[in-house]
């Protein structure tokens, strides 16, 4: 039997990074994959060469959000039409129409919309802190955890980072990482993603792993081929992004490895 997945994420390459893998092996498995984006990352970070002449960067994203979305199989990719805040503490997160500051009861209406549109089974959100703390990254999860609230969305997972693996991986596989300027270290961790005695759904997605780093690829603007991420061998990739973790709202206790069992 199929089901249907809607995944809400902040900016385009949000959606690559974190539950890549669990949606195109979703698609394979045969359920129906929607992606609702908040905005079009217009305040993202990019390389003057990244932009075509006249090309605007919410172009540019758009563009590189459409063929990520072409390489996972996405069957619907909807946006919800807010601005990108920027990063936290600065002046952007207080525009008027910046999505950090939207109204959490008009934006989880748009959301919900498209919920019972699809008459989702499971919908993603993240963790209460956004994973690392972006101001629209918090919003996605208020918005999205309302929204399934209004949709009656029977099933709803945090997307999350697993805080005690990353720092491992990054303390035992030195040799292995990339000499790059963006490279973390182990004392990020510490704020970043959640701790492994939290998450409720480990999801192996080493089967999709060259689908996932082709989706990081589309995102060239935000995610260039000298990147931490891109630089990784492509063992050291498959270790790093073979899983993708979650936190089932509905039962914290339970300890699973797919999104749609027992549904």
């Amino acid at each position: 039997m199929g089901y249907t997945l809607v995944t809400f994420h902040a900016h385009p390459d949000d959606e690559s990074i974190a539950t890549a893998g669990t949606m195109a092996r979703a698609k394979a498995e045969g359920h129906r994959v929607v992606l609702v984006v908040a905005t079009r990352g217009e305040l993202g970070e990019y390389a003057p060469e990244a932009l075509s002449p006249g090309e605007s960067l919410a172009e540019r994203r758009e563009a590189e959000q459409q063929a990520a979305a072409d390489i996972l199989g996405i069957d619907r990719l909807e946006y919800l039409g807010y601005r990108d805040s920027g990063m936290d503490g600065e002046a952007t997160n207080h525009d008027d129409e910046a999505f950090a500051r939207a109204d959490i009861g008009e934006a989880a209406r748009r959301l919900a919309d498209i919920l019972r549109e699809e008459d989702a089974d499971v919908l993603t959100v993240y963790d209460e802190h956004g994973g690392y703390g972006h101001p629209d990254h918090v919003q996605v999860h208020r918005v999205g955890v309302r929204a399934a609230e209004l949709a009656g969305t029977r099933r709803v997972y945090e997307s999350t980072a697993n805080r005690d693996f990353i720092r491992s991986l990054l303390e035992t596989q030195t040799q292995n990482l990339p000499d790059v300027p963006d490279a973390p270290d182990a004392a990020q961790m510490e704020t970043f993603g959640s701790p492994e005695s939290i998450i409720t759904t480990t999801v192996d997605v080493s089967a999709y792993i060259d689908r996932k780093r082709s989706a990081m690829q589309a995102h060239a603007s935000q995610i260039p081929a000298d990147s931490f991420f891109l630089s990784l061998p492509p063992e050291a990739f498959a270790l790093a992004f073979g899983a993708e973790w979650f936190i089932r709202r509905d039962k914290p206790d339970i300890r699973e490895t797919w999104l749609f069992d027992d549904l």
